[in-house]
């Protein structure tokens, strides 16, 4: 199947996103964006999240920091990806999936991924979930950007 803008709903009319007739995504749990990958190469916690996934992984804060995360600047902290991989993917499954944050939770529609060229370019031609299974909607796409919904497909 070809996952070129017009089969990923390119509107003919020009009028709204170019994904205004929205796009599909099915997670086929291939792992890869779990993975290093250009600019993609961190997940940024919150404080919630960490405690969140500190605390299902029967740890303190301090030994989740310590064993899984990193700071890439002052103000922010990452998960890890030691030898390119999410320091949480095991045989191309998410071992927290169920307290995984945000970020995760709302892949591959991140505002910065929706310019077509990048989703062209950087996504559709990485992710083999992208242009298959569930049509998400334009309404649900700016829901899940905006943070008022996840991506809640099975892994």
């Amino acid at each position: 199947m070809s996952r070129s803008l017009k089969v990923l709903g390119q509107p003919a009319s020009g009028d709204g996103p170019w994904y205004a007739d929205g796009l599909r995504f099915s997670c086929t749990g291939s792992g890869k964006c779990c993975t290093v990958h250009g600019d993609h190469a961190y997940v940024f916690l919150t404080r919630d999240e960490e405690r969140r996934i500190a605390e299902g992984l029967g740890l303190t804060l301090r030994q989740f920091r310590r064993r899984h995360t990193y700071r890439p600047s002052a103000q922010e902290r990452s998960l890890r990806f030691p030898d390119g991989n999410c320091t949480f993917l095991r045989d191309r499954q998410c071992s927290i999936y169920e307290t995984r944050p945000q970020q995760c939770r709302t892949w591959p529609f991140w505002e910065e991924n929706l310019d077509p060229q990048v989703w062209q370019d950087e996504i559709a031609s990485f992710c083999p979930g992208v242009g298959r299974g569930r049509l998400y909607t334009a309404e649900e796409i700016e829901a899940v950007i905006s943070g008022h919904k996840d991506v809640s497909e099975g892994r």
